[in-house]
């Protein structure tokens, strides 16, 4: 599980030092953000999902899953006006922040680890890709009307004017299809979602540096952190037993409920401009503690 960890750790570090030490302009992080959103994510989630096999994509387990997610997202959105007066457009992310785990580059080894297979994490993947993200950019992308309006052809472009949700359609329907893009397509995205994530936590790091690194509350993170690592856990696994779930399927679904939030969440927040610094340290805080709250519950159900 260290193994994991490490390399984000680095590379969040890597990011802070090369900011802190003038490598990196004013400009630098907002530039890789963009980078990772318009071009390496697109990239990553395409080639993801048109490649993953679409049937057996509800059950029981995924359900259990979703209603914590669906649960800690909405707690998330509500209490971040309610208990510190957040604005409309922040709500969104900060109920990601709470509730989007990092179900990509560190489920895949934690899952392999703990649960032996990524069987169960596929099904989480499609969910975040086909549910969570598309409603969370929606809100986003609503927020960003001067009015606050909700505009139907507005929702009806989203998939075209995002290219994270564009991305993901079209590999959906690959996928569907069973369509297979040409080899020098494939290469070329291949080259260019290797850069997502390093460029993320590059991006992430830069953004924690003291310069442009607005204050945060620590009450604040801390009631993010524990609705990530704590609560969420708990209602994935008082669903799973409402829903008569087996020891390995109850196992899958709280250590999946207990990944730490996505950085995904961090380029969402800084390509809308809403958020960044809670955000941003969410990710750092959830992914050095969820080192422990994972093996606890790997020790507990396992």
């Amino acid at each position: 599980m260290l193994s994991a960890f490490v390399p984000i750790w680095i590379l969040t570090t890597i990011g802070y030092a090369a900011r802190r030490w003038g490598l990196m302009g004013e400009t630098a992080t907002a530039v890789l953000g963009r980078f990772v959103f318009h071009l390496a994510m697109p990239a990553v989630l395409f080639l993801t999902l048109s490649r993953m096999p679409l049937s057996g994509f509800f059950g029981r387990s995924l359900l259990a899953f979703a209603v914590s997610v669906a649960a800690v997202v909405g707690v998330g959105w509500a209490g971040a006006s309610r208990l510190f007066g957040r604005k409309p457009a922040e709500r969104p992310i900060w109920g990601m922040a709470a509730g989007y785990v990092n179900s990509a580059n560190l489920g895949i080894p934690i899952a392999t680890q703990i649960l032996g297979n990524v069987t169960f994490l596929a099904q989480v993947v499609l969910l975040n890709v086909l549910v969570v993200t598309p409603v969370i950019l929606g809100a986003l992308d609503r927020h960003r009307d001067p009015a606050g309006r909700v505009r139907v052809r507005q929702i009806a472009t989203l998939p075209v004017r995002n290219p994270v949700i564009l991305a993901s359609l079209l590999g959906i329907l690959c996928s569907a299809a069973d369509l297979h893009p040409p080899s020098p397509v494939v290469s070329s995205l291949t080259l260019l979602s290797g850069a997502a994530v390093p460029t993320a936590l590059v991006a992430l790091g830069a953004s924690l540096h003291g310069a442009g690194a607005p204050r945060v509350e620590p009450a604040e993170l801390a009631v993010i952190t524990a609705l990530k690592l704590v609560v969420q856990p708990i209602v994935a696994w008082a669903a799973g037993l409402a829903l008569h779930l087996s020891a390995p399927q109850l196992l899958a679904v709280v250590v999946c409920a207990g990944l730490p939030t996505a950085q995904n969440t961090f380029i969402y927040a800084q390509e809308y401009g809403t958020g960044e610094a809670v955000v941003s340290r969410a990710v750092v805080v959830t992914t050095t503690l969820s080192l422990a709250t994972l093996a606890a519950s790997a020790a507990l159900l396992g």
